[in-house]
């Protein structure tokens, strides 16, 4: 059975860090990424790793704040926030791909999803 168990959210002050951690467990994945949403918005993009770690992309808002990382031996993915803003307070999802093999900002593309993790920076 497939799981992806994420954690490491919290409440940080703007300009604090958060390391978020996802645990993925049952298959083995190309590549993973992570994903927010925010209260009465839809859910965004944010980061994604291939397998290899070749690949990597972010979304323009997080770029030189937030590192995604992936530990295959152990089958984690992590990201890791520097200089929190309020504007990333969100519900943060892992998200892991069977088949595809660069990174992807589409969800669709993703297999399977954790249950998400809460991060609330305050101003």
């Amino acid at each position: 059975q497939v799981q992806l168990v994420e954690s490491g959210g919290g409440l940080v002050q703007a300009g604090g860090s958060l390391r978020l951690s996802c645990a993925a467990s049952g298959r083995t994945f190309s590549t993973m990424g992570w994903f927010r949403q925010a209260p009465g918005k839809e859910r965004d993009f944010v980061a994604a790793i291939t397998r290899s770690g070749d690949s990597i992309g972010y979304v323009d808002s997080v770029k030189g704040r937030f590192t995604i990382s992936r530990d295959n031996a152990r089958n984690t993915v992590t990201l890791q926030m520097n200089s929190l803003k309020p504007e990333d307070t969100a519900v943060y999802y892992c998200a892991a791909a069977l088949r595809i093999l660069s990174w992807s900002k589409n969800g669709y593309e993703y297999d399977y999803w954790g249950q998400g993790t809460q991060v609330t920076v305050s101003s």
